[in-house]
């Protein structure tokens, strides 16, 4: 028997410890696991269940939400570590990881072949959204599953989006999110190391093409920390590293070539391949300065 307030949280990193933490907040009975002692110990000390084992967890839970790494880590816990049998028939489970739309499609059919109900719902916003709640979600999912496990959602995201009724529809569009994201960091990158290039100040070209037609997001976000020797790590590069490669994976499932993708892809697996994957993701503007002799 199910409990649809008892949620199985796996996945407290930087952005699943918040999201875990809101859920406790919101008077969910929040179990936290995650192979890091110190992370279970961090939910607990909020108010969430620190569990024996994974199995611990998800005995009960109507919900489990994954915030892991990709659709291996998930693959990993659900059917290697035993938590889909662990959990109740009728259990949702909710994988919030950014993965490439087949893989999801193929685990939501297993998923559903054991008995449980599957919700592809990524998210974006980074850790000041998971923090704030303020999260977007794009969930890829039957109504009914969708609308099941929509107040647990928001707790965490205040932008929900039902994406289609198919489980990779949500991955979909996180993909193409992430697409734009890391060609417009690539493109700022690239006009930044020519300005540098040239020889024209630096900070008066960004103030300049970030108040002009010339601007993006990433641009005004990324642009100051490119201007910086070693900018904070807000996001790191091999995060673009996999993302993009997951926007590529989209387009072959799709049969669809992506060029620019593909191109910025090649840039920050550039600035990855020189031992900074670790590093901030404005750090790929360091591959153009490479790339062209800038000092």
């Amino acid at each position: 028997m199910s409990d649809a307030k008892t949620i199985a949280f796996v996945g407290l990193g930087s952005m699943g410890l918040p999201m875990a933490t809101n859920l406790v907040k919101a008077g969910h009975r929040v179990r936290g696991f995650d192979m890091r002692e110190a992370a279970m110990d961090a939910l607990a000390a909020e108010g969430g269940e620190r569990p024996a084992s994974l199995a611990a967890a998800c005995e009960g839970a109507g919900v489990l939400v994954l915030m892991v790494v990709n659709a291996a880590q998930a693959r990993g816990v659900l059917i290697g570590a035993g938590a889909l049998a662990a959990l109740p028939e009728g259990a949702h489970v909710c994988l919030m990881a950014t993965c490439p739309p087949d893989e999801v499609a193929t685990l939501a059919a297993e998923v559903a072949a054991a008995g449980r109900v599957f919700v592809d719902c990524p998210v974006s916003g980074g850790v000041v959204g998971a923090k704030a709640g303020t999260l977007t979600i794009m969930a890829g999912a039957a109504t009914p599953a969708f609308e099941a496990v929509a107040p647990v959602l928001r707790v965490m995201g205040d932008k929900l989006y039902h994406c289609g009724t198919e489980p990779g529809q949500g991955a979909a569009v996180k993909a193409i999110n992430q697409l734009l994201c890391g060609v417009h960091l690539a493109a700022a990158g690239e006009a930044m190391a020519l300005g540098q290039k040239a020889g024209v100040d630096t900070a008066t070209l960004l103030e300049i093409v970030s108040g002009s037609a010339a601007s993006s997001w990433m641009l005004k976000d990324r642009g100051p920390r490119m201007l910086m020797d070693e900018p904070p790590v807000t996001s790191a590069v091999d995060i673009f590293v996999k993302d993009l490669g997951i926007a590529l994976a989209a387009g072959r499932a799709a049969g669809m070539g992506l060029p620019l993708a593909a191109a910025a892809h090649q840039m920050f697996l550039a600035e990855s391949g020189a031992g900074n994957g670790a590093l901030d993701d404005s750090k790929v503007v360091a591959a153009y300065r490479r790339l062209n002799g800038i000092g």
